[in-house]
Parts: C-alpha cells; structure tokens; sequence
C-alpha cells in the first residue's frame, strides 16, 4: 500500500498517517522529518536544506523534490509508505510521479482530508504537538487532550505550541492552501487516484472512513 495524505494544515493528516502506518505497517514519510534526516546523514541535498531548515525557512519546491528523490533512489527505499505533507504543489506531485516511476512504485490511493476553514482556525489555535522526532503526535485542548496535561501520552516529552498557530496566519496559510490544492487535486484526480474523505469528527471515525475507501477501491462491494 502506498498512500499521499492531503489536507489544509491542522486537518489532522499527522494523526491519520501515524494511525495508518502503526496498523497497516507502512513508513510514514513527513516532509519535516525527512528533510531532517538527510540534514543529518550529510546527504547532499541535505547539505543545502540545512541553511532553511536552521533559519526557519521555507525550503524551495526543487530542494524539497531532490529530498525526496533521494531517500526513494537509496537501496533501502521504502515499498509501502504513507506520505504526510508531501506533495504540496503541482510540480511537487510531478516530480514525485517521475521518482516513483522510476521506482516502479505505483500509488495506491491520494486521500483528500475535508475540512471547513473555520474549523481548522478553531482546531490550530488549540493544538499542541510533541516536538519529538520520530514521534510528532498531536492533541487538541478539546477533542484529543493529552492524559497529562502539557505532555505526550506516548514518549512523555513536553508538548510544544507553534508561534504561528494563531487565527490570522492561519488564515493567510489557508489561502496558500486552497491556490496549490485545487490544481494538485485535479492532477491526481485526472489519475483516478482521489478519494475525499470528511476530516471532522472523532479521530478513529475518520480512520474508519479511510480505510472504508480503500477497502472499496479494493473490491466491488463497499
């Protein structure tokens, strides 16, 4: 199974790849910690993204791309994957479709998390994250509190709130959002690969539905 999640940002595209690859045994691929990991292992693409990353930067489309390209041409590239905020862009999904290509990886499916606007404002403004890698869990002051307040139920590291998660950036992100989204959309669309999935309600509900559309694209009877 190799999946793409899409989704405006705070949908919970993290908490549904997590979910997705715990229990269908697949490697979740995140732009953040990808981009770290190269930064790490000195690759050279992670050379260049290293002044970004450090500098809080948005890394450039053809950095992220190379990034990308280069953890799927290794030898120990992953079969079954869940991506998690990649692609984000039209040319983004190009490139990825060259790469995967190349690898004979064929995807599977591209779920398109749903998610009013204002729901996503409410739901950024009281999120909090684990800032963990390898772990990255999320919560909700509301719908998903951590156990603990302020600390991870999985790895007990102390939960961390992003600086500009805040209702007037988010909706600045928004409107980046819906520009990209609508033509990567179409692209995968035009591919048969799209399935729309509603993002509100409770988490094991929406994972439910996931793994309703897959399982419907698997067979004749859903």
């Amino acid at each position: 199974m190799r999946l793409i999640l899409l989704g405006p940002p705070g949908c919970g595209k993290g908490t549904q790849a997590k979910l997705l690859s715990q229990r269908k045994h697949l490697e979740h691929i995140g732009t953040g910690d990808i981009l770290r990991e190269a930064i790490r292992q000195h690759t050279a693409a992670g050379r260049r993204a290293k002044p970004y990353v450090d500098g809080g930067k948005l890394v450039p489309d053809d950095l992220v791309n190379d990034v990308i390209a280069e953890r799927f041409n290794r030898d120990d590239r992953p079969e079954r994957f869940v991506m998690d905020g990649y692609p984000r862009t039209l040319a983004q999904a190009a490139a990825f479709d060259q790469v995967l290509r190349q690898q004979f990886l064929d995807p599977t499916a591209v779920i398109l998390l749903q998610v009013d606007d204002e729901e996503i404002i409410d739901r950024v403004s009281e999120r909090w994250s684990c800032p963990k890698s390898g772990c990255k869990a999320t919560y909700h002051t509301v719908s998903n509190p951590p156990k603990v307040s302020g600390i991870c139920d999985y790895c007990g590291t102390k939960l961390v709130q992003r600086a500009d998660d805040n209702p007037q950036t988010v909706r600045a992100r928004l409107i980046v959002y819906h520009s990209n989204t609508e033509a990567l959309v179409g692209h995968y669309r035009a591919q048969g690969l799209l399935h729309e999935v509603r993002g509100s309600g409770p988490i094991e509900e929406i994972y439910a539905n996931i793994i309703k559309v897959l399982n419907c694209q698997a067979g004749p009877t859903c």
